[in-house]
């Protein structure tokens, strides 16, 4: 089995619940995945996910293959409700970024996410945040994923390379963190 297909197949049992109301806002400055504000005429979190997507980026919707909502819906630092909606992209999409939203587009090997190598965590009130540099190849430019954006790139990249993490991926403790613990045990498990 190719590992695109058993990402998807590790991926598919991860499906969060149906819905969520509140809007999503940008985090100015950060790395961040695609996405934002839900707007009156998405259908659902996917459909926000897709039209962010198209919006920052340029990738039509037509050319994501969904796979499923990672958790259900968690809220952030800033107190949004955040839905991870994870899909796939062919590696020859070249993304036309919208200056008014985004100010740079690069891609991260999903392996960067379960090595010790450029990791660290620190530490926030009542929590470790993990982060990781990346040197982008491409460009030259280093970035520094952390945060949200790195908690969820970690729980793909286990899950979909079933794969445990190099470092300790404790996530403190309470219902997200135990959460995200009991599937990505439940998932390991069937591995």
């Amino acid at each position: 089995m190719d590992i695109k297909q058993r990402a998807i197949d590790n991926l598919k049992g991860q499906v969060g619940s149906e819905s969520s109301e509140p809007p999503l806002r940008t985090n100015a400055g950060e790395v961040c995945f695609p996405g934002g504000k839900s707007d009156p005429q998405d259908t659902d979190e996917i459909h926000t996910a897709l039209r962010e997507a198209e919006e920052e980026i340029g990738i039509p919707p037509d050319q994501v293959e969904v796979v499923c909502r990672l958790l259900d819906p968690i809220v952030s630092k800033g107190g949004l409700l955040v839905t991870a909606v994870v899909g796939f992209i062919d590696g020859s999409f070249l993304p036309r970024p919208n200056p008014a939203e985004v100010s740079e587009v690069f891609a991260v090997p999903l392996n960067l996410f379960v090595q010790k190598k450029d990791h660290s965590m620190f530490g926030a009130p009542g929590m470790f945040l993990h982060s990781f540099q990346f040197l982008d190849s491409d460009s030259g430019r280093q970035y520094r994923i952390y945060g949200l954006t790195a908690a969820f790139a970690i729980i793909v990249a286990v899950l979909a390379l079933g794969k445990w993490p190099e470092f300790d991926i404790d996530l403190g403790s309470g219902s997200f963190a135990d959460r995200i613990n009991s599937r990505i045990n439940r998932t390991m498990s069937k591995l």
